[in-house]
């Protein structure tokens, strides 16, 4: 058993695999029994927790001086036609700069009719080799499961660095009904000090109460983007159900990672159309659900609701949406709506 240091600070610097974190976080919020999103200060707080474990040392001795977050971005014009993409790319960018967490982003760029993210791998290892030289970090964590990162853990490995990796391996259908599939290269966990696999340690039922665990997910009693309410301006009357925009620092829907189409899929996804429909949310499933429209029920994923967060919905809500189309050339909701009091008594003025 190794003696535990009490001495020295362990420097921690972390570089985040943007998209990767942002599609792990999507996952554990829409297709994950647990229906939240990964907390950057519970996953920084794990962080230091399995640092000092495997370091020997105590947690208090163990810091994060830096923090890196990579990605690719769309550009404000396209975001702009995405509903609310701008407000949560900023209030997103909110909760990394409260975390301290450096953002570093490169557009998105068009080959082929696909849209890629082309060198944000090569600046995110030429950032973590450069800063652990000059800031001489003691451990390197590493969020991604990319094998193509294995040439930097070696250069790491040379400076004296240890390198841990957080790795989440997992699958599920997506919204146009794929099957998606998340493994972590082996080379990668093989060539690293410390391989970290998340998705073992949260569904490790002796962990499952934890406070470690727990606090890696953002708490849904203290964090939506909009708090849920019912109220009545008559007494006797049925509840109303509002909406308040009050969005908190403390948990906000990322948008999701930019679709990228397969290399050899020749299927185009049509874009919805613009003309709006109304109807009412028929039956809501884990991520999911469906609205009434005949002679078929419209499927409709949790990303594509604009106003509301997904747990917010219920059965029977009035929303308004678009049509489009998926891979199978089936139709499906998009720009879902979630209406208000006020839109519908507005729609009903309106008819009169």
């Amino acid at each position: 058993m190794a003696l535990l240091n009490t001495s020295k600070l362990t420097r921690i610097g972390v570089f985040y695999d943007g998209n990767y974190f942002l599609h792990v976080s999507n996952y554990y919020a829409f297709n994950h029994p647990r229906n939240s999103r990964i907390s950057l200060r519970g996953l920084h707080e794990f962080i230091r927790a399995q640092v000092g474990l495997k370091e020997a040392t105590d947690t208090r001795l163990c810091q994060i001086v830096d923090s890196h977050f990579f990605r690719g971005r769309i550009s404000a014009n396209e975001a702009q036609t995405r509903g609310n993409l701008l407000y949560y790319d900023r209030v997103f960018e909110d909760i990394l700069m409260w975390e301290g967490v450096i953002t570093h982003y490169l557009p998105i760029r068009n080959s082929g009719g696909r849209r890629e993210e082309k060198g944000i791998d090569v600046w995110m290892a030429l950032e973590a080799y450069e800063l652990t030289l000059l800031k001489q970090f003691d451990v390197v964590v590493l969020i991604t499961s990319d094998g193509d990162y294995v040439p930097l853990v070696r250069k790491l490995n040379n400076l004296g660095a240890r390198v841990m990796v957080l790795s989440w391996d997992f699958e599920f259908d997506d919204n146009e009904g794929k099957h998606i599939v998340t493994r972590t290269s082996q080379e990668l966990l093989e060539e690293v000090t410390y391989p970290i696999s998340m998705h073992e340690l949260i569904e490790n039922r002796a962990m499952r109460n934890d406070p470690i665990i727990q606090n890696l997910f953002v708490k849904r009693d203290e964090a939506a983007t909009r708090q849920v309410v019912y109220s009545s301006d008559v007494v006797g009357a049925a509840p109303r159900r509002e909406i308040r925009e009050t969005p908190l620092i403390s948990d906000v829907r990322e948008p999701r990672a930019p679709r990228v189409l397969a290399a050899d899929s020749d299927v185009a996804i049509e874009e919805p159309t613009g003309e709006r429909f109304d109807s009412y949310v028929l039956s809501l499933k884990n991520g999911y659900g469906f609205i009434k429209y005949p002679p078929n029920n419209l499927f409709f994923h949790a990303t594509d609701l604009l106003n509301a967060d997904f747990p917010e919905l219920q059965e029977g809500d009035p929303v308004e949406f678009s049509i489009g189309f998926n891979r199978d050339g089936d139709e499906v909701a998009k720009s879902v709506k979630l209406m208000l009091d006020d839109d519908v008594v507005e729609d009903d003025e309106q008819g009169i």
